[in-house]
């Protein structure tokens, strides 16, 4: 392919969801950023997370509680170190995104509106802080707005990144370093030289090499593989995560059902009506996912039935509409009433817990390429993702870390172990 540049910038960005237009809009104030994104900017899986961020702000919580749920959910695979520094941040994300002019659920406290939070399976605090249940559009759309405004970010859409350009495989001297990607425009039919000083991956997982899942198409492992190829070590792909509550319907198939919908007390039963959470661990539907989904997929096997069933029909329909508005419409227009009914769910694939391995500041094992967001493995998720530490992680993990560019790239440390390659 050719290597003479069409464009160039600081900064190319490949992804345009939460993680990276965070970092763009923080690269910006003194960088000149391109983004591409697959499809229109906002389509990604940022824009369909419903449940909510995960961060400390009740009193009654702490940070070391935080850290300790997450490391019992990663069944000891995670680091503690990424755990503790994304633990003891994510109060500063949350306030990053509500200067960015993120709307997040409010309640009314004792003296003063607080933010109104959940309770979510494994977290042992209500802490998870929302905007209805869609709290991804809410993150999504705001940073996409403040992205396409910004004079210093060029937003391209449907431009899919077709493979990385590395110095030594085009006869550039010195150490292997990224100079930029190549890239498929689809609006010109056409592939495009981007040269960069840095590259950034921000494509999300790959959830979408299984048949069902809640991800949008875009989600088919991309970055991981051009990060591959290029010379990076990659850690724990054997680790997906599958959301125990995706809606078993034919015109949905990709719909997730919150937790917050067990944090708020429904239950899952089987075909005829009896709970069955309570058989397999003393937390019962607010057990971590993987727990539930196991059950849910052993039910199926053990009685032979396509899915299993959700049931929120005994709170007060008033409730259920307030606390989950986009839910209610969209179970509605299929015909399934979610404050009378049971709602039919299965397990689908939800999260890649593994990726591109890096360091601290998000740097791969090839110079001026760096990994943030679902793509990278950090060391937080371990064998299993904490519910609503996917968005925090986004949110976080550079955009509160200055000046990490253009800081000359470091290999990750050998304390991830669990790598390939």
């Amino acid at each position: 392919m050719n290597t003479t540049p069409d464009f160039s910038c600081d900064v190319l960005i490949i992804g345009s969801g939460a993680a990276g237009l965070s970092l763009a809009l923080r690269l910006a104030e003194h960088s000149s950023v391109t983004v591409l994104s697959k499809g229109p900017i906002s389509e990604g899986s940022t824009f369909y997370a419903q449940g909510g961020i995960a961060a400390v702000f009740d009193e009654t919580d702490s940070i070391e509680s935080h850290v300790e749920d997450t490391l019992i959910a990663g069944a000891g695979l995670c680091d503690r170190h990424a755990v503790t520094f994304v633990a003891s941040n994510a109060r500063s994300c949350v306030q990053w995104l509500i200067d960015q002019g993120v709307l997040f659920d409010t309640r009314v406290g004792q003296w003063r509106r607080e933010l109104s939070s959940h309770a979510r399976r494994g977290h042992s605090h209500r802490r998870i802080l929302h905007a209805a249940d869609a709290t991804g559009k809410a993150v999504e759309t705001t940073l996409v707005d403040k992205a396409l405004a910004h004079p210093n970010i060029r937003i391209l859409e449907r431009s899919n990144a077709v493979d990385l350009i590395v110095s030594d495989k085009i006869g550039l001297p010195g150490t292997r370093r990224v100079v930029g990607a190549w890239i498929w425009n689809r609006n010109k039919e056409r592939v495009e030289t981007c040269s960069a000083k840095a590259v950034v991956l921000a494509t999300g997982g790959a959830a979408k090499v299984y048949q069902y899942t809640t991800n949008p198409d875009v989600s088919s492992g991309d970055g991981i593989a051009m990060a591959w190829r290029a010379g990076c070590r990659v850690a724990n792909l054997e680790f997906n995560q599958f959301h125990p509550t995706a809606l078993y319907h034919p015109q949905a198939r990709n719909f997730l059902l919150t937790e917050a919908l067990r944090g708020e007390g429904a239950h899952l039963k089987r075909p005829d009506g009896t709970r069955f959470m309570p058989d397999f661990d003393e937390r019962g539907e607010l057990a971590p996912r993987d727990i539930v989904a196991r059950a849910i997929d052993h039910e199926m096997k053990r009685l032979g039935v396509d899915c299993m069933f959700l049931d929120i029909s005994h709170k007060p329909e008033a409730f259920v509409r307030q606390h989950f508005p986009m839910i209610y419409e969209k179970l509605l227009g299929l015909g399934i009433d979610l404050t009378k009914e049971l709602v039919p769910v299965v397990p689908a694939a939800h999260y890649t817990c593994g990726g591109v391995m890096v360091d601290d500041n998000g740097r791969t094992d090839v110079d001026g390429l760096y990994a943030i967001g679902e793509v990278s493995y950090t060391g937080l998720h371990g064998a299993n993702r904490m519910a609503s530490n996917s968005l925090l992680e986004c949110g976080l993990w550079l955009v509160r870390r200055g000046g990490y560019y253009p800081a000359p790239a470091a290999r990750p440390e050998g304390r991830h172990t669990a790598s390939m390659g």
